[in-house]
């Protein structure tokens, strides 16, 4: 029995789907007592790549490193150059594999083919076939739970957490005859095709692997019955985000109703200090808020920084309880202009010039009134056609912030839709906090149903 591996390299729900389908060839070969080899027997000798500086100038030859591999694919217009001396000796050609050995760990690539000449890189392992096995086999295998288990062994008796060229020739595998090589690969490559969205039939399988294609088929469709409760789940997060804030524009949908102020006519707006090299910490340490630590509707009091700032000055910046806090800029459209009211969280707190403080005369509107109304659908709009745009940054200012015009009903009525939102709110936490748990539950399903084919249990 196997289970699945916490690779080195984040795999895609596809991708592990895959690599079950070929986990499950290999435990019938193992179970049919099909020979097994090592990499050392079915491979020449594992070959380091070029150490060699990429340049996107189009000279020399085109140069593969691991990061030009994304999910076993090359987009080969977006590899870049290097001179080589000897591109012989490092020249790609149809069949070679590549490994990581150190990064992203084991992720490999088969080379079925090169548009023209190219070298790779020195952080890849290149593994050249034997006529007794396939490439594309062999690729396969290292898709396998088997070779995640062995790479995973291997680095544990390592002191060095990555793969040398004799770990990878220590590697072993069932090698059938050829024609069971072909099949296992058009059956795994045609699973892949199903899974990206073809219509293709999954091959027949011959003996002893006849019994896993319904396995495997097993596996799909519980699979995207899984996706499909996924899919479900988050429109259901999405619908209850999206009715919280339509509730919201409704509730401050007061035009007519009560008259309008402007911010500067009922807040005291201020900037705050800016970062430099009299800022760093001395006698006077004193914890401040940046943009990191001011969300949506609620303050990171975590991650402390510290400012210093004398007495006098601390008089001029501290933060006091019901300011509410608003972002300068953010390269996001959606998130420009992203409020969060300050409730006295940190003691003898300042804030950076990035976050701009709006202090509410409390006689004329309530602060969580005017928190709320910010990060309402009205109030984002405001702030949206009031930002400017510099190289792609929205960006606000004191001034424009003055400017934004807030609608002001009486105190109590503040107060009411602010206590009616906050319930709201509070039910929406509540679907969240459900939603999550499912999500883990869900995402949970997947492994186990796998496992349970590792077995033979499906």
């Amino acid at each position: 029995m196997i289970e699945l591996v916490q690779t080195p390299v984040k795999m895609t729900p596809k991708e592990i789907l895959v690599s079950a389908a070929m986990t499950l060839c290999l435990l019938k070969l193992e179970k049919a007592n099909t020979p097994e080899f090592f990499i050392e027997e079915l491979c020449s000798k594992p070959q380091y790549g070029l150490t060699a500086s990429a340049s996107k100038t189009a000279s020399g030859q085109r140069f593969v490193r691991i990061t030009d591999i994304q999910e076993g694919v090359v987009d080969w217009d977006s590899v870049p150059f290097c001179e080589c001396e000897d591109p012989n000796k490092y020249k790609l050609t149809k069949g070679d594999i590549l490994i990581a050995r150190t990064g992203s760990i084991g992720k490999s690539f088969l080379v079925s083919a090169v548009p023209e000449l190219a070298v790779f890189a020195s952080y890849l392992i290149r593994i050249q076939v034997h006529p007794v096995i396939l490439p594309e086999y062999l690729y396969w295998c290292f898709q396998s739970q088997q070779f995640w288990r062995q790479i995973m062994n291997a680095r544990r008796g390592s002191a060095i957490k990555n793969i040398n060229a004799k770990m990878l020739q220590s590697l072993q595998f069932p090698c059938p005859a050829k024609p069971i090589q072909e099949s296992i690969v058009e059956f795994v490559e045609a699973f892949q095709k199903r899974l990206g969205g073809s219509d293709i039939d999954l091959p027949e399988l011959p003996p002893p692997l006849d019994q896993q294609r319904r396995t495997v088929a097993r596996i799909e469709e519980l699979a995207a019955k899984i996706e499909e409760a996924q899919k479900l789940r988050r429109q259901a997060a999405e619908e209850a985000e999206g009715l919280a804030g339509s509730y919201a524009k409704d509730m401050f949908d007061l035009d007519g109703k009560y008259q309008k102020n402007l911010i500067e006519k009922i807040c005291d707006v201020r900037g705050g200090i800016q970062k430099s090299s009299a800022r760093i910490p001395g006698a006077n340490p004193r914890r401040y808020i940046t943009v990191a630590h001011v969300q949506r509707n609620w303050i990171d009091i975590n991650d402390p920084r510290y400012f210093e700032v004398s007495d006098e000055e601390l008089e001029r910046w501290r933060l006091m309880k019901g300011d509410v806090l608003v972002i300068e800029g953010n390269g996001s459209a959606e998130q420009i202009g992203r409020t969060a009211l300050f409730r006295g969280e940190i003691e003898d707190c300042v804030h950076q010039n990035h976050v701009i403080r709006v202090r509410p005369d409390q006689n004329e509107i309530v602060p969580e009134y005017l928190n709320a109304y910010l990060n309402s659908p009205p109030g984002q709009a405001q702030m949206r056609e009031r930002s400017r745009t510099t190289s792609g940054l929205f960006n606000l200012s004191v001034g424009r912030i003055k400017s934004i015009e807030v609608p002001v009903p009486p105190l109590d009525e503040q107060r009411r839709i602010v206590a009616r939102l906050d319930e709201l709110q509070a039910q929406v936490d509540r679907l969240k906090k459900h939603q999550v748990r499912t999500a883990e539950e869900l995402d949970a399903l997947l492994p186990a149903v796998l496992e349970r084919a590792f077995r033979g249990e499906l």
